[in-house]
C-alpha cells in the first residue's frame, strides 16, 4: 500500500518453521519414511515433517515484524511442549 507522496509502506517477511521435537514421536514422518523405502529410496535414515509459515507484515520495521511473529508462535502456531520453532527474517 502506498503512502502519501508515492512511497510504499515498509514490508517485512518473517519465516516460521515449526517441527516436532526429536523426542516426540512423529507418526507421519515414520509413515513417509516407510513408504519411501518401499519405493526404493535407499539409505534414508530419517524424515522430518515441518510446517513453514511466511508471515508478511506491512507498515512495520523488521524488529516489530519479528516481535509480532514470535507473538503468533506463542499464541497459535506452536506448542512449546512438543514443538521446536525457528524464526528467521526473510531477506526477500
Amino acid at each position: 500500500m502506498d503512502r502519501p507522496g508515492g512511497t510504499a509502506a515498509p514490508r517485512a517477511t518473517v519465516r516460521v518453521r515449526v517441527e516436532l521435537k526429536p523426542e516426540v514421536e512423529d507418526a507421519e514422518a515414520e509413515s513417509v519414511q516407510r513408504a519411501l523405502a518401499l519405493l526404493g529410496i535407499e539409505a534414508l535414515t530419517a524424515v522430518r515433517i515441518a510446517r513453514l509459515y511466511d508471515l508478511e507484515f506491512t507498515g512495520v520495521d523488521r524488529a516489530e515484524a519479528d516481535r509480532r511473529a514470535h507473538a503468533a508462535v506463542d499464541r497459535l502456531l506452536a506448542n512449546p511442549v512438543i514443538h521446536r520453532v525457528t524464526v528467521t527474517a526473510d531477506p526477500g
